[in-house]
C-alpha cells in the first residue's frame, strides 16, 4: 500500500468528543475536549488540553478540578455547540437544555443526560505551546443504571458512544471482538493468518491538503434546536475542522 509522508501534524482519530464541567452547581460552564486520554492505571489519570485562552482555562485551573462527561451520538449537537460558543456569555445548559447533576467528590455538576462521567482532580498543568495539558486523577465514576447488566456489571457498548475524527462526528459501529480475541479459547496462542506483503512502493513527499475555506459563522446564537432538529443559525457555517483542537470558537 503506497504512502505519501506530510509533515507533522495533529492527525490522531478518532478520539472521543467529552464534554468537560467546571465550576459549582450554581455557576458552572461546559467545554468540548476531544485531545483527552487515559495516562494510567493504578492509580486512575487522564489528561485533557485546552487553550489558556478559553473561558473554562481558567475556571479549572482555579478550582483544580472539572468533570469528562462522555458523549453519547444523540447529544452530537449539543456536544458540538458547547464547543463553538464561549460560557463567558451565555450558560450553555440553559441554551442547550442539558441538565446539571450533582458529583460525589467535585463541586463541579455532571450532565444528566450523559451516560458516563468520570470526575476529576487536577494534578499538573503542562504548557505544551498552543494547548497547555491538565494531568489529573480519576476520584469518582458515575455511571448510569440503564448501561448496567443485571450483575451490575457494565456494558458500555449501550451508550452509544460517539467519536469525532478529522472534523466530523461518528457513532461507534459493529463489534469487532475484545481485548485477548486474537487468543484461543484454551489460551494457546493463535497467530492471525499472516498477509501477503504489498509491493514495496516509494514514499513520497507532499504537505498536508488544506480543506475549502467554510463559511463565516453567525457572530450570536439565536436559537438551539436539540436532538437532530433544524439547523439554528448558530449552527452554520461552522469550520469543520478541529473545533475541539481549538481552531475555532470560544469555550
Amino acid at each position: 500500500m503506497a504512502k505519501i509522508a506530510w509533515k507533522g501534524g495533529a492527525l490522531l482519530a478518532p478520539v472521543p468528543p467529552v464534554m468537560v464541567t467546571c465550576g459549582d452547581m450554581e455557576s458552572s460552564n461546559i467545554i468540548t475536549v476531544a485531545w483527552t486520554g487515559l495516562i494510567n492505571t493504578h492509580p486512575p489519570r487522564l489528561s485533557i488540553a485546552i487553550r489558556p485562552s478559553r473561558h473554562s482555562y481558567a475556571i479549572i485551573k482555579e478550582r483544580g478540578e472539572f468533570a469528562v462527561n462522555l458523549t453519547p451520538a444523540s447529544l452530537v449537537k449539543e456536544c458540538d455547540y458547547c464547543g463553538i460558543y464561549t460560557g463567558a456569555k451565555m450558560d450553555k445548559f440553559e441554551k442547550t437544555g442539558l441538565h446539571r447533576a450533582p458529583a460525589t467528590a467535585v463541586a463541579c455538576p455532571i450532565i444528566e443526560e450523559c451516560p458516563l462521567a468520570l470526575e476529576c482532580k487536577v494534578l499538573d498543568i503542562i504548557p505544551q505551546g498552543t494547548h497547555d495539558l491538565f494531568l489529573a486523577e480519576v476520584v469518582a465514576v458515575d455511571v448510569d443504571e440503564s448501561i448496567l447488566d443485571g450483575q451490575g456489571r457494565l456494558c458500555l457498548d449501550r451508550a452509544g458512544l460517539a467519536a469525532f475524527a478529522h472534523g466530523e462526528y461518528f457513532a461507534l459501529g459493529e463489534k469487532l471482538g475484545k481485548f485477548g480475541c486474537s487468543v484461543d479459547k484454551k489460551g494457546k496462542g493463535s497467530t492471525p493468518q499472516r498477509r501477503a506483503a504489498p509491493p514495496k512502493t516509494a514514499v513520497q513527499k507532499a504537505s498536508m491538503p488544506k480543506p475549502p475555506a467554510p463559511k463565516p459563522a453567525q457572530a450570536q446564537a439565536t436559537e438551539f434546536k436539540p436532538h437532530g432538529g433544524k439547523k439554528s443559525a448558530s449552527s452554520e457555517g461552522k469550520n469543520p475542522r478541529g473545533k475541539h483542537a481549538g481552531k475555532a470558537g470560544k469555550k
